[in-house]
């Protein structure tokens, strides 16, 4: 099939040296990048009825530079002081540099995996003694959750931020022959904002597993997935997919 139009679901990239930017030379694509999520601040007030004092737990669980804002925001507004003991892991090398912007940076006390979970949870299991916050969305997926009471770290579920979906209004939606999500609630907002809409033969791709689970769950066909072995990023999977449908 022709692939013209493309969605993908993320803020547009700063400066010209975008992955996507080679794509759209390569094939001649028309991409538009669009957020089909937003994130909600939750407040001191609501968190309180969680009964999490920070200052009990020796270490935090990052997953997204979002979770490392709010969960400072929180801090801030709980009037909580952050330990200079407290140890941080992250999911990324990225994630972790994020962590600049909060605290001193130091190799002794900061830990990141190579974007799967999994890479971050060996580490974790070798700290066992250590007591850990999960700093996440409201509507997190259990996954995480699960592997860390399977392998028995002491931890607590700290939902600090709520992912909603946005307005897609101004969104024509069928218009697109291939749309890249990159969250589960990417998904959900496609389906909230577009009750009626059928994948027909759009092509969908998904970064990361929880993402491709939640596109086969609705019953929808999933053609391109990363990370993986072979395409780290999504702009890579991308150009394979285009270059055989181009063949």
């Amino acid at each position: 099939m022709k692939i013209k139009q493309v969605l993908i679901s993320q803020p547009p990239p700063e400066g010209d040296k975008s992955p996507y930017a080679d794509l759209v030379k390569q094939f001649n694509l028309d991409i538009t990048f669009r957020k089909l999520i937003k994130v909600e601040h939750i407040g001191a007030k609501e968190f309180r009825q969680h009964r999490i004092h920070i200052p009990d737990y020796t270490a935090l669980i990052f997953t997204s530079k979002h979770a490392v804002d709010h969960f400072f925001a929180l801090a801030e507004e709980l009037r909580v002081q952050i330990s200079d003991g407290m140890k941080y892991f992250c999911t990324s090398e990225a994630i972790a540099l994020y962590l600049q912007k909060y605290v001193q940076y130091r190799k002794r006390k900061i830990f990141f995996g190579k974007n799967q979970f999994s890479d971050l949870l060996d580490i974790i299991r070798k700290q066992k003694d250590e007591k850990f916050i999960f700093v996440c969305a409201e509507n997190h997926q259990n996954d995480i959750p699960q592997l860390l009471t399977q392998y028995k770290i002491n931890y607590v579920f700290a939902p600090i931020y709520r992912t909603v979906p946005e307005d897609l209004s101004d969104v024509a939606i069928t218009d697109f022959q291939m749309i890249v999500f990159f969250s589960p609630f990417g998904v959900n907002s496609v389906k909230m904002n577009f009750p009626e809409y059928e994948q027909g033969e759009t092509i969908f791709g998904a970064f990361g597993d929880a993402t491709a689970q939640a596109i086969e769950d609705e019953g929808l066909t999933l053609h391109i997935k990363a990370p993986s072995e072979k395409f780290p990023s999504m702009a890579m999977a991308m150009q394979d997919f285009l270059q055989k449908n181009k063949k």
